[in-house]
This record gives structure tokens, C-alpha cells and sequence, in this order.
């Protein structure tokens, strides 16, 4: 298989239950111990791919699963696939450090972009904001779709999948990107949006 501003509140430490109130009310993320960090909210249901640089939420509840780390690319940081029938019909994956004299969220995209492939079709680029380290929440969101191949165990040749990169630099100067790819329409558009939502960025 080919391979989004959120606020943040202060809250004061003297009234912390309706400060956490007041946040879940707003919809807003409660800081995390770091200051200058929040964290990512990841829906319920939902479990969570962590690495040194980021993490980010993949949709458990509809079937996708961690693949332990003998089994994945060595590219890849971290990985959830979705298998029906035998077929990697969705896969959330992590890829760190995968550029060289890349400083920033346009060329970590860029790099990324170019790893998408021949005859996908964008359909939106957007600067998007994370979760995270204040110094490293400024991303690039690709949107796009593609057909498959038909190998390694992806859905029939032809199918028309839906795939979400979102890419960027964490803290450390370390360039990451995030992809998630469906079979069309198996994700919601609320739930792409959920899955870049979920990113924190370290």
C-alpha cells in the first residue's frame, strides 16, 4: 500500500476541576505536564501508535491493529493495519527521519509528497497546527487518492483507495510523516479529521 488549529487554555492550578470543565465544555485540550505542550485528543475507541517524535490515534474500534515491529518496513516507525480477508484494507504508519536537509513543515511535506506516487491525485494541501511542542506544531496536510496495485496483500488492483499525509518537524529538528489510506469511503471525512487531530507532535 502506498506508501489538520486547535487552542489551548491555561488552566490555574486553584480551581482544577472547573478548569477541566470549562476545557471538555469548549472542547479545548487540557495541557499536558510539559509548559508550552498540550496533548492530542484521540477518540474513544481509538488506540495510539507512539514514537520519539510523535504520536497519533488509528481507528481500533473499526479493526486496525498494531503490527509488531519484525513484521513492518523498516522505514517505518510504527504501523496499524486493517486486514479483512487477508487484505491490508487500512494502515496508519509513522515514518521518522525519512529526509535529508529538510528544515521545515513545506519541505518534510514536500519530501513526503514525492513519496505518494505516480497517478495519485491531490485533492487538498493545507497547513494544519498540532498538538505539541510549541516549537514544532506548524505541519502540512496532504490530501489525496490513488489506485491500488493490487500487491503485497492490498485490496484488488483497481480499487480506489483514499490516503492523508501529514508531515512536518518535530522539536529535535527530526522530519516526520504520517499517512493513513482506505479503501474509499471507509473513513469518514470526520474520521480523517479525527486522525490528524490526534497527532501530538514531541
Amino acid at each position: 500500500m502506498n506508501t489538520r488549529d486547535e487552542g489551548a487554555m491555561t488552566l490555574t492550578r486553584s480551581k482544577p476541576l472547573l478548569g477541566a470543565a470549562l476545557a471538555a465544555a469548549l472542547g479545548l485540550p487540557l495541557l499536558g505536564g510539559c509548559a508550552g505542550a498540550d496533548t492530542a485528543a484521540v477518540p474513544d475507541g481509538w488506540g495510539t501508535l507512539d514514537t520519539k517524535s510523535v504520536s497519533v490515534g488509528y481507528p481500533k474500534d473499526q479493526g486496525y491493529a498494531p503490527q509488531p515491529a519484525a513484521e513492518r518496513g523498516k522505514a517505518n516507525a510504527a504501523v496499524a493495519l486493517k486486514e479483512e480477508k487477508g487484505l491490508r484494507t487500512g494502515m496508519v504508519s509513522v515514518q521518522l527521519d525519512f529526509a535529508t536537509g529538510v528544515g521545515d513543515a513545506g519541505e518534510a511535506a514536500a519530501a513526503a509528497g514525492a513519496g505518494i506516487g505516480l497517478g495519485a491525485t491531490r485533492q487538498d494541501t493545507r497547513d494544519v497546527r498540532l498538538a505539541g511542542e510549541e516549537s514544532a506544531r506548524e505541519a502540512r496536510r496532504i490530501d489525496y487518492e490513488f489506485t491500488s496495485s493490487g500487491e503485497d496483500a492490498t485490496p484488488a488492483e483497481g480499487t480506489r483507495m483514499t490516503g492523508v499525509v501529514v508531515a512536518g518537524v518535530d522539536s529535535g529538528d527530526v522530519p516526520f510523516a504520517i499517512r493513513i489510506n482506505a479503501v474509499k469511503g471507509a473513513l469518514s471525512p470526520a474520521d480523517l479529521d479525527s486522525f490528524v487531530e490526534s497527532i501530538t507532535v514531541r
